[in-house]
């Protein structure tokens, strides 16, 4: 009888190599704070500015800063300040100002001030342990004022100019009043047109127009789902924005507004997700109470979280809502509702390629801190040694017949010291070794803030708020594109310090 053998496997990897599957950019991929499933949504709804349009944030900066600059001279500022140098980079998102010092700040997740300037001169360590570390910062006071959009940039960077150029003129200011003035004169350029007006009369200049922006909706719509706009700009804004960024670009889509479900302007974020304002409906230029359910190619206006929850049918985790204020947006939606959030920070392309061009550094820092724990444990062990040595040292002097012994102990407490100093040497050398590398790390990322994201080995009081509030986060709405729209973005492993090896 024969016995039955194991079939054998065939070599087949030898005869069929599997093709290679192209991965994502780095740069152009979701990441995922929160696990959510692309199947359960059944509505995706997006904010405008800086999230389905791009601003050429230079220029913006730029055209910010000249009709600031104009409204402070009306306003009986000095005419120098037209003359002064000033950095549209210098500042970034999450910084801090504080109105009382006039100080720009960077804090760690844990309100801990870790960087800051006054005017372009970097605070020093004992500067800034003597006004933030003695008490904890309270950021929600009025004292202080968040940086926490794109358009807020060119505020931070015309009060660090104003600052510089006045006390470099041994002038007096008023840190606080400067900065109203500042605040006011913006939000008045918003108002009287002068920035929305050289913005839509020269859409190329300001906007960067996203080839993949309509081939990403459609994609959506295709998979079932339902589409929305949720913005705080006006009707006729909204409305020559979005037919420059999606007008024509699909022929299955004659009109912008083709793409989506519901459009609701002026909606008045962060408001519309905490009070009952009313939801209006436009017609033509009137506007009369909104009809319940809203319907495909109507206009609304202003509202509420509730009333469009129950305008659309769905509530809660169905909604998927992508905007790139961290407040406005991503932070009330979460706080105020179950809507699972995506933010766009357009800043991310950079800050990747930041991150990865510090691969080598960030592999040799992980050594040094590895090298550096052994050294603290070696150096725990040292002086627990020479404590004990020093207790029978004193407790065998005076003994008869001890002499020999004490001087065996002595000598060896005296290699301990030895080995002791010899550690802390080499620590100190290793603090400087990992400073100077935490320095030239940071330059990679920004030349006076290091990495928006990061603060040392902790996250930034910006980063922080991203990870708690935001579900997804990329640099575009287009890298959407990249994946299905039944997508299971899967978060990483979230370890504690006690799991980490």
């Amino acid at each position: 009888m024969i016995e039955s053998q194991a079939q054998l496997s065939l070599p087949l990897d030898d005869f069929y190599a599997p093709p290679e599957v192209p991965t994502i950019a780095r740069n152009e991929r979701v990441f995922c704070n929160r696990n959510l499933r692309m199947h359960q949504i059944a509505w995706v709804g997006f904010d405008m500015d800086y999230t389905l349009a791009i601003y050429n944030q230079e220029e913006m900066d730029e055209l910010s800063i000249r009709s600031t600059m104009t409204k402070l001279l009306a306003r009986g500022y000095p005419s120098f300040l037209t003359s002064i140098p000033y950095s549209i980079t210098f500042p970034v998102r999450g910084l801090l100002i504080d109105k009382r010092f006039g100080h720009i700040l960077k804090m760690d997740r844990y309100k801990h001030v870790c960087k800051g300037y006054h005017g372009f001169r970097e605070l020093t360590r004992d500067e800034l342990r003597q006004l933030y570390h003695a008490k904890k910062i309270r950021p929600a006071t009025p004292r202080y004022h968040w940086i926490d959009t794109l358009y807020a940039l060119s505020e931070a960077a015309l009060y660090t100019a104003i600052v510089e150029a006045y006390e470099a003129r041994g002038m007096p200011i008023d840190y606080t009043r400067v900065f109203a003035d500042i605040r006011e004169c913006i939000d008045e350029a918003h108002r009287d047109g002068t920035i929305l007006n050289a913005v839509s009369n020269d859409l190329p200049r300001y906007i960067v127009k996203d080839p993949k922006l309509a081939p990403t909706l459609d994609k959506l719509r295709s998979a079932g789902k339902r589409l929305f706009v949720l913005t705080n700009s006006r009707w006729s804004y909204t409305e020559k924005m979005m037919t420059y960024l999606l007008g024509g670009q699909m022929g299955e889509y004659p009109q912008w507004r083709n793409f989506f479900d519901v459009v609701v302007v002026a909606a008045g974020k962060p408001a519309f997700f905490q009070e009952r304002r009313p939801l209006m409906e436009r017609d033509g230029e009137a506007l009369k109470p909104a009809a319940i359910p809203l319907e495909r190619g109507r206009i609304y206006e202003g509202g509420n979280l509730i009333e469009l929850e129950r305008g659309v049918g769905v509530s809660g985790d169905q909604i998927l809502y992508v905007g790139d204020h961290i407040y406005g947006d991503i932070l009330r939606s979460k706080k105020d509702s179950a809507w699972r959030t995506a933010m766009i920070i357009q800043e991310l392309e950079t800050e990747v390629a930041a991150y990865e061009s510090c691969h080598e550094d960030f592999v040799r820092n992980e050594h040094l801190e590895g090298v550096r724990e052994q050294l603290e444990d070696e150096l725990r062990f040292y002086q627990n040694r020479f404590k004990e040595l020093s207790r029978r040292i004193e407790a065998g002097t005076g003994k008869n017949g001890a002499g020999g012994k004490i001087v065996e102990l002595e000598g060896e407490r005296t290699r301990i010291k030895r080995a002791v100093e010899r550690i802390r040497g080499r620590l100190r050398q290793l603090e400087l070794e990992l400073s100077t590398l935490e320095r030239r790390i940071d330059l990679r990322f920004h030349p006076y803030w290091g990495s928006l994201l990061k603060e040392a080995n902790e996250q930034s009081s910006f980063g922080a708020q991203v990870d708690e509030y935001a579900c997804l986060y990329t640099s575009r709405v287009s890298n959407f594109f990249a994946y299905s729209p039944q997508q299971f973005f899967r978060s990483p492993r979230d370890e504690m310090a006690h799991e980490i090896g």
